[in-house]
């Protein structure tokens, strides 16, 4: 019987999945194994604990597994890689594919094929495949300078509205849910905290916003709706790429859109935003329901063999 391996590499976290031809036989989550986040013992560390557990919970010892993909961030840093290769040499059996974290999100919904996947939690991104296999990306430039969408820019964004609506003279339920959260007591401090450096976490108020802006808050409305407007511009983007590289054979072609994410998985107005302002260009757009699981990209790797198109 074949055996699969498939590992989702984050920066604080690793999933992993066992898996047979047919069949998930283990899920586990670890600890980061990416170097570029942990030192090369933390990292063994984490990787043993989770091989051990998989092993425990399907009696699969890792010496057997026909096949790995790993997908990861950072694969052209050779610390990461070259990491990850030898660790796997001397731990897991069979081949390893390794491939970028972007990619296995794309395989998790389009299984190789083209298209385009929006990602949205922390920090976003938007990715797609041409059709002769071609990845492109839009975003993903980090917090500072992109993160349309996330829940990082959500939350900071929202903090900015804040203090516009003070300087309008307009009321927001935004103002005290915020001070709440921070345990605050007035409007000074309020200021203080915000512009500290380091500064503090923005991701924390997403929730805020997104609760707010259901019971009708208009400050947090137009929070949402403007960082969906700019995801999708984004997607946007990517989408138009597609279609002209499909053109000679494709020309009235649109890429199907799929989403990934926590911020795309459960902000209604984030993903719903995305899709109307999309379909004012592309009509026919065809969007993949809920949101897609990234290391099913990796197991769809593993289990086919197919290796990623080099360049």
């Amino acid at each position: 019987m074949a055996f699969y391996l498939a590992l989702d590499v984050g920066g604080t976290k690793t999933e992993y999945v066992l898996a047979d031809d047919t069949r998930e036989l283990a899920r586990v989550r670890g600890g980061t194994i990416k170097r570029m986040r942990t030192d090369a013992s933390t990292a063994t560390q984490n990787l043993d604990r989770a091989l051990a557990e998989l092993t425990a919970l399907t009696g699969v010892s890792m010496t057997s597994i026909t096949r790995s993909c790993v997908g990861a961030a950072g694969i052209t840093v050779a610390l990461v890689t070259d990491w990850i290769r030898e660790a796997f040499a001397e731990r897991v059996g069979g081949s390893l594919i390794l491939v970028g974290d972007v990619e296995i999100a794309l395989d998790a919904a389009f299984f190789g094929g083209p298209g385009v996947l929006v990602m949205a939690g922390t920090g976003s991104n938007v990715a797609g495949r041409t059709v002769g296999g071609d990845l492109t990306t839009a975003g993903g430039w980090g917090p500072v300078l992109a993160d349309q969408g996330s829940g990082s820019r959500i939350g900071h964004q929202a903090l900015r509205n804040t203090f516009f609506a003070i300087d309008e003279d307009r009321t927001t339920t935004l103002l005290p849910a915020i001070l709440e959260l921070w345990q605050l007591s007035d409007l000074d401090s309020l200021i203080g905290y915000a512009n500290q450096i380091p500064a503090p976490d923005f991701t924390r108020l997403a929730p805020l916003v997104v609760k707010c802006a259901a019971e009708g808050d208009a400050v947090a409305q137009n929070v949402l709706q403007r960082e969906a407007e700019e995801l999708a511009h984004l997607a946007h983007l990517v989408i138009e790429r597609l279609r002209r590289d499909a053109s000679d054979s494709r020309p009235d072609w649109v890429p199907d859109l799929a989403f990934t994410g926590s911020i795309l998985e459960h902000v209604a107005p984030i993903r719903d935003g995305i899709v109307q302002a999309l379909r004012r260009e592309h009509a026919s757009l065809k969007v993949l329901p809920g949101t897609v699981d990234p290391i099913l990209g990796a197991l769809w790797r593993a289990r086919s063999g197919q290796l990623p198109i080099a360049g």
